[in-house]
Protein backbone atom coordinates (compact mmCIF):
# COMPACT_ATOMS: atom_id res chain seq x y z
CA UNK A 1 0.00 0.00 0.00
CA UNK A 2 1.37 3.61 -0.90
CA UNK A 3 1.59 6.14 1.70
CA UNK A 4 -0.35 8.56 0.09
CA UNK A 5 -3.17 5.82 0.04
CA UNK A 6 -2.60 4.69 3.53
CA UNK A 7 -3.26 8.31 4.47
CA UNK A 8 -6.34 8.60 2.76
CA UNK A 9 -7.87 5.72 4.34
CA UNK A 10 -6.82 7.14 8.07
CA UNK A 11 -8.08 10.52 6.85
CA UNK A 12 -11.17 9.43 5.40
CA UNK A 13 -12.14 6.83 8.22
CA UNK A 14 -11.88 9.81 11.14
CA UNK A 15 -13.73 12.58 8.41
CA UNK A 16 -11.76 14.19 7.37
CA UNK A 17 -12.86 14.91 3.81
CA UNK A 18 -11.59 18.27 3.44
CA UNK A 19 -8.05 17.59 4.98
CA UNK A 20 -7.95 14.44 2.53
CA UNK A 21 -7.87 16.65 -0.55
CA UNK A 22 -5.61 18.75 0.46
CA UNK A 23 -2.56 16.84 1.54
CA UNK A 24 -3.27 13.62 -0.53
CA UNK A 25 -2.39 15.57 -3.96
CA UNK A 26 0.46 17.52 -2.04
CA UNK A 27 2.37 13.82 -1.02
CA UNK A 28 1.88 12.74 -4.61
CA UNK A 29 3.94 15.54 -5.95
CA UNK A 30 6.38 15.19 -3.38
CA UNK A 31 6.62 11.23 -4.90
CA UNK A 32 6.64 12.47 -8.05
CA UNK A 33 9.36 14.92 -7.43
CA UNK A 34 11.66 12.69 -5.44
CA UNK A 35 11.32 9.41 -8.14
CA UNK A 36 12.48 12.29 -11.08
CA UNK A 37 16.31 11.31 -11.66
CA UNK A 38 19.31 14.12 -12.26
CA UNK A 39 20.08 15.88 -15.29
CA UNK A 40 22.62 14.20 -17.41
CA UNK A 41 23.79 17.42 -18.72
CA UNK A 42 25.25 19.77 -16.06
CA UNK A 43 26.70 22.60 -16.50
CA UNK A 44 28.88 24.30 -14.03
CA UNK A 45 30.88 27.48 -13.85
CA UNK A 46 34.24 28.26 -12.02
CA UNK A 47 36.33 31.60 -11.55
CA UNK A 48 39.61 31.44 -11.14
CA UNK A 49 42.99 33.50 -11.41
CA UNK A 50 45.86 33.06 -13.84
CA UNK A 51 47.24 29.96 -14.81
CA UNK A 52 44.57 27.57 -13.40
CA UNK A 53 45.28 24.09 -13.10
CA UNK A 54 42.30 21.58 -14.63
CA UNK A 55 42.22 17.79 -13.63
CA UNK A 56 39.95 15.48 -15.45
CA UNK A 57 39.45 11.76 -15.13
CA UNK A 58 36.74 9.97 -17.07
CA UNK A 59 36.78 6.17 -17.71
CA UNK A 60 35.31 6.60 -21.59
CA UNK A 61 34.09 9.65 -23.34
CA UNK A 62 34.34 12.71 -25.39
CA UNK A 63 36.61 15.50 -24.22
CA UNK A 64 37.08 18.61 -25.73
CA UNK A 65 38.69 21.38 -24.04
CA UNK A 66 38.91 25.38 -25.70
CA UNK A 67 40.05 28.41 -24.40
CA UNK A 68 38.63 31.54 -24.15
CA UNK A 69 39.32 35.25 -22.90
CA UNK A 70 37.41 34.50 -19.65
CA UNK A 71 39.59 34.37 -15.62
CA UNK A 72 36.68 31.40 -15.75
CA UNK A 73 36.66 27.60 -16.07
CA UNK A 74 33.32 26.20 -17.94
CA UNK A 75 32.32 22.48 -17.32
CA UNK A 76 29.84 21.06 -19.74
CA UNK A 77 28.94 17.41 -19.17
CA UNK A 78 26.90 15.25 -20.51
CA UNK A 79 26.08 11.30 -18.73
CA UNK A 80 25.67 8.24 -20.89
CA UNK A 81 23.38 6.97 -17.79
CA UNK A 82 22.25 7.48 -14.58
CA UNK A 83 24.78 4.56 -13.49
CA UNK A 84 27.66 7.20 -13.22
CA UNK A 85 28.03 10.52 -11.77
CA UNK A 86 30.20 13.46 -12.18
CA UNK A 87 31.99 15.84 -9.77
CA UNK A 88 33.56 18.86 -10.09
CA UNK A 89 34.47 20.94 -7.67
CA UNK A 90 37.37 23.90 -6.61
CA UNK A 91 39.99 24.03 -4.26
CA UNK A 92 41.80 27.49 -4.69
CA UNK A 93 43.23 28.03 -8.27
CA UNK A 94 42.37 23.99 -8.94
CA UNK A 95 39.37 22.50 -11.02
CA UNK A 96 39.17 19.06 -10.13
CA UNK A 97 36.47 17.01 -12.49
CA UNK A 98 35.69 13.46 -12.25
CA UNK A 99 33.48 10.65 -13.53
CA UNK A 100 33.00 7.75 -11.18
CA UNK A 101 29.94 5.15 -11.17
CA UNK A 102 26.97 4.60 -9.04
CA UNK A 103 27.39 0.92 -8.47
CA UNK A 104 29.46 -1.87 -8.86
CA UNK A 105 27.87 -3.43 -11.76
CA UNK A 106 28.18 -0.88 -14.08
CA UNK A 107 27.96 -2.04 -18.08
CA UNK A 108 31.43 -0.09 -19.98
CA UNK A 109 28.91 1.83 -22.26
CA UNK A 110 27.31 3.09 -20.07
CA UNK A 111 30.34 4.59 -18.30
CA UNK A 112 30.62 6.87 -20.57
CA UNK A 113 30.53 10.60 -20.29
CA UNK A 114 31.42 13.63 -22.67
CA UNK A 115 32.71 17.09 -21.77
CA UNK A 116 33.04 20.32 -22.90
CA UNK A 117 35.28 22.56 -21.34
CA UNK A 118 36.77 25.87 -22.03
CA UNK A 119 39.38 27.20 -20.05
CA UNK A 120 41.60 30.52 -20.10
CA UNK A 121 44.67 30.22 -22.37
CA UNK A 122 47.10 30.20 -19.54
CA UNK A 123 45.54 27.08 -18.05
CA UNK A 124 47.69 23.66 -17.36
CA UNK A 125 45.39 20.59 -18.04
CA UNK A 126 46.18 17.49 -16.70
CA UNK A 127 43.67 14.53 -18.35
CA UNK A 128 43.21 10.95 -18.19
CA UNK A 129 40.46 9.25 -20.85
CA UNK A 130 40.75 5.26 -21.02
CA UNK A 131 38.78 5.08 -24.44
CA UNK A 132 36.94 7.67 -26.85
CA UNK A 133 38.82 11.20 -27.85
CA UNK A 134 40.48 14.25 -26.06
CA UNK A 135 40.42 17.27 -28.45
CA UNK A 136 42.32 20.19 -27.56
CA UNK A 137 42.69 23.83 -28.65
CA UNK A 138 44.15 26.87 -28.10
CA UNK A 139 45.58 26.22 -24.91
CA UNK A 140 48.87 27.42 -23.89
CA UNK A 141 49.92 25.98 -20.52
CA UNK A 142 51.46 22.66 -19.60
CA UNK A 143 49.44 19.81 -20.59
CA UNK A 144 49.63 16.07 -19.51
CA UNK A 145 47.18 13.74 -21.35
CA UNK A 146 47.36 9.78 -20.41
CA UNK A 147 45.31 7.67 -22.63
CA UNK A 148 44.82 3.79 -23.58
CA UNK A 149 42.74 3.65 -26.54
CA UNK A 150 41.92 7.13 -26.67
CA UNK A 151 42.70 9.14 -29.89
CA UNK A 152 44.34 12.71 -28.85
CA UNK A 153 44.02 15.76 -31.12
CA UNK A 154 46.15 19.03 -30.30
CA UNK A 155 45.85 22.14 -32.38
CA UNK A 156 48.07 25.52 -31.39
CA UNK A 157 49.00 24.63 -28.31
CA UNK A 158 52.38 25.38 -26.66
CA UNK A 159 54.14 25.15 -23.15
CA UNK A 160 55.23 21.72 -21.83
CA UNK A 161 53.07 18.96 -23.68
CA UNK A 162 53.42 15.24 -22.63
CA UNK A 163 51.50 12.58 -24.19
CA UNK A 164 51.13 8.90 -23.74
CA UNK A 165 48.83 6.17 -25.02
CA UNK A 166 48.45 2.81 -25.19
CA UNK A 167 46.62 2.33 -28.70
CA UNK A 168 45.35 5.83 -29.18
CA UNK A 169 46.69 7.97 -32.17
CA UNK A 170 47.80 11.18 -31.73
CA UNK A 171 47.47 14.30 -33.53
CA UNK A 172 49.80 17.79 -33.24
CA UNK A 173 48.79 20.65 -35.24
CA UNK A 174 50.46 24.14 -35.05
CA UNK A 175 52.28 22.88 -31.99
CA UNK A 176 54.94 24.92 -30.24
CA UNK A 177 56.85 24.46 -26.82
CA UNK A 178 58.73 21.44 -25.35
CA UNK A 179 56.67 18.41 -26.91
CA UNK A 180 57.22 14.67 -25.93
CA UNK A 181 54.68 11.49 -27.15
CA UNK A 182 54.98 8.04 -26.15
CA UNK A 183 52.89 5.28 -27.64
CA UNK A 184 52.74 1.46 -27.60
CA UNK A 185 50.78 0.55 -31.29
CA UNK A 186 49.49 4.54 -31.96
CA UNK A 187 50.39 6.43 -35.07
CA UNK A 188 51.74 9.73 -34.32
CA UNK A 189 51.38 12.77 -37.02
CA UNK A 190 53.22 15.72 -36.01
CA UNK A 191 52.08 18.23 -38.84
CA UNK A 192 53.06 22.60 -39.29
CA UNK A 193 55.42 21.88 -36.46
CA UNK A 194 56.91 24.98 -34.42
CA UNK A 195 58.84 22.99 -30.97
CA UNK A 196 62.69 22.63 -30.46
CA UNK A 197 62.20 19.89 -28.68
CA UNK A 198 60.42 16.92 -30.02
CA UNK A 199 60.87 13.72 -28.47
CA UNK A 200 58.10 10.87 -30.31
CA UNK A 201 58.26 7.63 -30.10
CA UNK A 202 55.70 4.43 -30.45
CA UNK A 203 56.24 0.69 -30.60
CA UNK A 204 54.82 -0.35 -33.87
CA UNK A 205 52.98 2.64 -35.27
CA UNK A 206 54.09 5.14 -38.17
CA UNK A 207 55.56 9.04 -37.27
CA UNK A 208 54.93 11.95 -39.46
CA UNK A 209 56.90 15.54 -38.63
CA UNK A 210 56.08 18.32 -40.92
CA UNK A 211 57.21 21.47 -39.34
CA UNK A 212 60.23 23.66 -38.89
CA UNK A 213 63.35 22.39 -37.41
CA UNK A 214 64.71 25.31 -35.26
CA UNK A 215 68.26 26.70 -34.10
CA UNK A 216 69.32 24.96 -31.48
CA UNK A 217 66.47 22.52 -31.91
CA UNK A 218 66.20 18.76 -31.03
CA UNK A 219 64.46 16.21 -32.90
CA UNK A 220 64.27 12.75 -31.96
CA UNK A 221 61.59 10.03 -33.52
CA UNK A 222 61.82 6.14 -33.26
CA UNK A 223 60.04 3.19 -33.68
CA UNK A 224 60.39 -0.29 -33.70
CA UNK A 225 58.07 -1.16 -36.71
CA UNK A 226 56.55 1.13 -39.45
CA UNK A 227 57.46 4.04 -40.67
CA UNK A 228 59.11 6.99 -39.84
CA UNK A 229 58.85 9.98 -42.15
CA UNK A 230 60.13 13.34 -41.97
CA UNK A 231 59.34 16.49 -44.73
CA UNK A 232 61.91 19.22 -44.67
CA UNK A 233 62.17 22.73 -46.75
CA UNK A 234 65.05 24.27 -48.80
CA UNK A 235 65.22 26.04 -45.77
CA UNK A 236 65.84 23.96 -42.95
CA UNK A 237 69.35 24.02 -41.28
CA UNK A 238 69.89 20.76 -39.50
CA UNK A 239 72.85 17.53 -38.83
CA UNK A 240 70.65 14.44 -39.58
CA UNK A 241 71.05 10.50 -38.06
CA UNK A 242 68.94 8.19 -39.42
CA UNK A 243 69.47 3.89 -38.30
CA UNK A 244 67.17 1.48 -39.48
CA UNK A 245 68.93 -1.94 -38.13
CA UNK A 246 66.84 -4.43 -40.55
CA UNK A 247 64.89 -1.98 -42.96
CA UNK A 248 65.54 0.82 -45.58
CA UNK A 249 66.25 4.51 -45.13
CA UNK A 250 65.36 6.62 -48.08
CA UNK A 251 66.71 10.21 -48.39
CA UNK A 252 65.72 13.16 -50.68
CA UNK A 253 67.89 15.57 -48.48
CA UNK A 254 71.57 16.90 -49.62
CA UNK A 255 73.40 16.17 -47.09
CA UNK A 256 77.14 16.53 -46.33
CA UNK A 257 78.32 13.32 -45.25
CA UNK A 258 80.51 12.85 -42.22
CA UNK A 259 83.21 10.43 -43.35
CA UNK A 260 84.53 9.27 -39.56
CA UNK A 261 80.19 8.44 -38.93
CA UNK A 262 80.38 6.45 -41.75
CA UNK A 263 82.84 4.29 -41.12
CA UNK A 264 82.01 3.66 -37.28
CA UNK A 265 78.02 3.45 -37.98
CA UNK A 266 78.49 0.94 -40.60
CA UNK A 267 77.78 -1.98 -39.22
CA UNK A 268 74.46 -1.10 -37.91
CA UNK A 269 72.10 -2.05 -40.91
CA UNK A 270 70.75 1.08 -43.07
CA UNK A 271 72.21 4.21 -41.81
CA UNK A 272 72.98 7.67 -42.87
CA UNK A 273 73.97 10.32 -41.12
CA UNK A 274 75.25 14.07 -42.63
CA UNK A 275 74.71 17.99 -42.45
CA UNK A 276 71.85 19.86 -43.93
CA UNK A 277 73.01 23.34 -44.90
CA UNK A 278 74.50 24.67 -41.66
CA UNK A 279 73.08 21.79 -39.10
CA UNK A 280 71.60 24.25 -36.74
CA UNK A 281 69.17 21.74 -35.76
CA UNK A 282 70.16 18.17 -34.52
CA UNK A 283 67.39 15.33 -36.03
CA UNK A 284 67.73 11.37 -34.90
CA UNK A 285 65.44 8.81 -37.02
CA UNK A 286 65.93 5.19 -35.14
CA UNK A 287 63.79 2.22 -36.11
CA UNK A 288 64.52 -1.52 -35.94
CA UNK A 289 63.21 -2.85 -39.13
CA UNK A 290 61.02 0.01 -40.26
CA UNK A 291 61.38 2.24 -42.92
CA UNK A 292 62.68 5.83 -42.60
CA UNK A 293 62.21 8.30 -45.52
CA UNK A 294 63.13 11.97 -45.29
CA UNK A 295 61.26 13.75 -48.22
CA UNK A 296 60.97 17.58 -49.44
CA UNK A 297 58.21 19.19 -48.43
CA UNK A 298 55.62 20.58 -51.07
Amino acid sequence: MSASHFVRQRLMSNGNWKTASLLVPGLLLCSMASAEPQPRRQEQHFKVQSHPVITLHNPNGMITVKAWTKSEVMVISTRASDDVEVDAEQMGNRVDVSTHPTSDNVAPDDMRADYQINVPEDAELQIHNDSGEVNVANVLGDMNVETVAAAVDLEDSAGYVTIKTVGGSFQCTRCAGKLEVSSISGNLRLTDIHSYHVHAQTSTGNILFSGEFLPNGLYRLKNYSGVIEVRFSPADSFDLSATSLKGKVNNEASLTPKAHQQHLYSRFGNSLFGTFNAGRAKVELTTFDGTINILKRD
